[in-house]
């Protein structure tokens, strides 16, 4: 692989301290791949570890309605997933801007290895919790491997090539939500939820197996040896560079709108086992439909959109796709017409995400990009784990079809008045643009 990579010969002593540019490897998607080994290998790591999880949220989704058939119960998954993240943030944030970002990784993907089999105790309703609490903390996992990575890609591709890389490591959340949610549902299906189960578990060992590998420093600078900086002087320091960056301030307030939007999107598996009445196979398919759009969203906007001024433009059209999607869909009369507006819809939410964190990676410098992106990733699960639960509660009380009208609807006003409140923000250069 060091043929295929400018910096794999370099030494531990070389590397630290002074990352030294890395070369762009032309246009090509396929090009960044194979000239750029390090960031092959994140790339491939993601992937295997987001099919392992999608293998499991199609058979946990499976496992909470079979046994309960609430949807309630069913959104307190999507709780589990997203407070725990929120929990951990203070932390995470910090760790991830003082500490080794690549071995902190690989030591969060060995946790969650083992905390992906909880699930398989699981042989009643009384047993429940013990998903949950699988789910949980593979959610705290993810509170310190996701801004992990989202804050080393700078660091691995030359600057030229991180709207690619971007698109890419989008694209390979969405095609594991595809691939995963189409396999992880035959699987259930005919194999048992079990099996799904520990192939999550296996993708998390294998995803560490890829990152140990890496020789790029994952940070511009080592990390600091000296005590560390006390944690809440620590968020000062991030706080108030947010403070000053108003542009920063706006992508983070759109990532917010887009977690509460994604609380309709929590019972796609309700609309296919409640609604539609097809099981874990409506459930996967429903699934494949969201991964498909928000596979193909990020390439149609960065091929299309050159400018990253004009791409933060689109950020609250692409929104609103996305709730109308929504609209559609609750209308819908069949599962595979309703499929037609959840790809719709996804592909502006997976556009509008990674516009969003390209935008974030250009306006943070290096040593503040950890704590900024647990941030991001907090206001995500606080709105996305609150908007779950309601919308849970709605659809109990009154149905998933005028809910989802309803909310959808709400949505997109939403989208029209954060696309009216930063109509001038874009025009503005950026403060900062540390890439």
């Amino acid at each position: 692989m060091g043929s295929m990579d400018s910096m794999d010969g370099q030494t531990g002593s070389e590397q630290i301290g002074r990352r030294l540019p890395r070369p762009p490897v032309g246009g090509s998607y396929w090009g960044l791949l194979v000239r750029n080994g390090d960031f092959r290998r994140v790339y491939l790591a993601t992937l295997i570890s987001l099919a392992g999880d999608w293998f499991m949220m199609v058979a946990l989704y499976d496992l909470v309605l079979s046994q309960t058939g609430s949807a309630t119960l069913t959104s307190l998954i999507s709780v589990c997933l997203g407070l725990p993240a929120l929990l951990v943030t203070p932390w995470a944030g910090t760790l991830i801007d003082r500490t080794d970002r690549r071995r902190l990784m690989v030591i969060v993907d060995l946790l969650r290895a083992g905390l992906a089999l909880l699930p398989i105790l699981v042989v009643s309703p009384s047993l429940l919790p013990l998903a949950y609490l699988s789910v949980a903390g593979l959610s705290a996992g993810s509170g310190f491997f996701d801004p992990a990575s989202e804050a080393a890609a700078p660091n691995l591709v030359a600057p030229e090539d991180l709207g690619r890389a971007n698109a890419l490591l989008g694209s390979a959340w969405g095609t594991m939500l595809m691939v995963g949610s189409a396999l992880g549902g035959l699987v259930a299906t005919h194999f048992g939820r079990n099996t799904a189960f520990v192939v999550n578990a296996l993708s998390f060992l294998l995803s560490a197996l890829l990152l140990i590998g890496i020789k790029t420093p994952f940070s511009e600078q080592a990390p600091h040896s000296e005590s560390p900086e006390p944690l809440l002087s620590s968020l000062d320091e991030a706080f108030q560079f947010m403070r000053k960056q108003p542009q920063v301030l706006a992508l983070l307030c759109g990532k917010g709108l887009l977690g509460l939007m994604m609380g309709l999107t929590t019972l796609l598996s309700v609309f296919a086992e409640k609604v539609f009445l097809r099981g874990s196979e409506g459930i996967s398919m429903m699934f494949v439909a969201r991964g498909l759009g928000a596979l193909i969203g990020p390439f149609v906007l960065f091929g299309l959109v050159s400018s990253p001024v004009r791409r933060s433009q689109l950020i609250a059209p692409c929104m609103l796709i996305y709730a109308l999607g929504y609209v559609v869909l609750s209308r819908s009369p069949s599962l595979e017409l309703g499929m037609i507006p959840v790809v719709i819809g996804h592909m502006g939410g997976g556009a509008m995400w990674q516009a969003t964190t390209f935008a974030l990676q250009k306006a943070i410098p290096d040593v503040l990009r950890g704590r900024l992106f647990s941030f991001d990733q907090a206001i995500l699960a606080v709105m996305y784990s609150g908007s779950a639960v309601c919308v849970g509660l709605l659809v109990d009380s009154y149905g998933a079809r005028t809910v989802f009208l309803t909310l959808a609807i709400l949505f997109s006003t939403l989208a029209l008045l954060l696309g009216f409140l930063t109509r001038r923000l874009w025009n503005e250069p950026a403060p900062t643009d540390q890439t």
